[in-house]
């Protein structure tokens, strides 16, 4: 199910708040801007504290959902320092019950039984991918909408329960993007290469932070076009699609991370910032950042 991006705005006292999407799922990442501040505002959504960054004039959190969310009214409490004193908002964010689909995938028996070897590589991948998400949060590296890394099918969407070769259970935590070994990839926005890396199951692997501890993530790469410590902007090269790693055939795994959980990648290209933006500058979410 895809849910529009609605809008949820609230002001007093010259603070005024803008939550998007109004109403989300299990899963979404979650953008809440706030204009009129002489400082960086300070508030909660739920349990989870907002940390602000600046950005085209105003200050923007992001704030990723657990799949495990259940449905209901999330409270928004927001708080800030205006020419006219200090101000509270209050708001609720809706969170509606998932839709997570249930696949059953046949992988080989290596991704399911792995040697000594192939143990000791999935462990040296994981201190990678733990020193590489080791980031501050920095200041936001893009000033626009968040874009597809290539246009076509998606073929399977966060949050699908699987079951490989029967037995093993897990939860796919982002979208796999139908495409042929040799198509090429671009950055959804943009950062600094953080992880260039070819893993045991995740395969041909570029990890970019945009700042913020927000990280996009493609995997099964089967080509690299950037090295760790570059910046990149939205729409550039970063390489490949192929098969690499643990899967059934070649595509690309685009997942979002964002302060330490994953979030649906569809969730992030459905913000809008350029409601944060001067007037007269725009963005489309919806276009893929390798097309002119």
């Amino acid at each position: 199910m895809t849910l529009a991006v609605a809008l949820l705005t609230l002001g007093l006292g010259g603070l005024e708040v803008r939550l998007q999407p109004g109403v989300a799922r299990p899963g979404d990442a979650v953008l809440v801007e706030v204009t009129g501040t002489t400082e960086a505002p300070s508030g909660q959504l739920g349990s989870a504290e907002l940390v602000f960054l600046p950005f085209a004039g105003g200050w923007v959190a992001l704030v990723g959902l657990s799949v495990e969310r259940k449905a209901g009214k999330l409270p928004l409490e927001i708080s800030g320092k205006t020419d006219e004193g200090k101000a509270q908002v209050s708001g609720e964010l809706e969170v509606k019950k998932p839709d997570f689909r249930r696949r059953q995938l046949t992988v080989s028996r290596r991704f399911t039984n792995p040697s000594r070897k192939e143990r000791q590589w999935a462990a040296a991948d994981r201190k990678v991918f733990a020193e590489s998400f080791d980031r501050d949060f920095e200041p936001w590296a893009f000033d626009g909408s968040f874009g597809w890394p290539r246009l076509d099918e998606v073929s399977a969407p966060f949050g699908d329960l699987r079951l490989f070769n029967g037995r093993k259970q897990s939860q796919h935590f982002g979208s796999d993007i139908n495409g042929e070994t040799g198509d090429p990839i671009f950055a959804a926005n943009a950062g600094e290469v953080v992880m260039v890396r070819d893993c045991f199951g995740s395969g041909g692997t570029v990890l970019i932070h945009h700042g913020g501890r927000l990280f996009t993530a493609y995997f099964h790469m089967s080509a690299f076009a950037v090295k760790v410590g570059q910046h990149v902007v939205r729409g550039q090269p970063l390489g490949k699609v192929g098969q690499s790693g643990r899967v059934t055939g070649p595509h690309l795994h685009f997942g979002v991370k964002l302060d330490g959980r994953w979030v649906d990648p569809e969730s992030l290209l459905r913000l809008d910032f350029a409601g944060a933006r001067p007037t007269g500058r725009s963005t489309s979410p919806d276009a893929s950042p390798g097309t002119p």
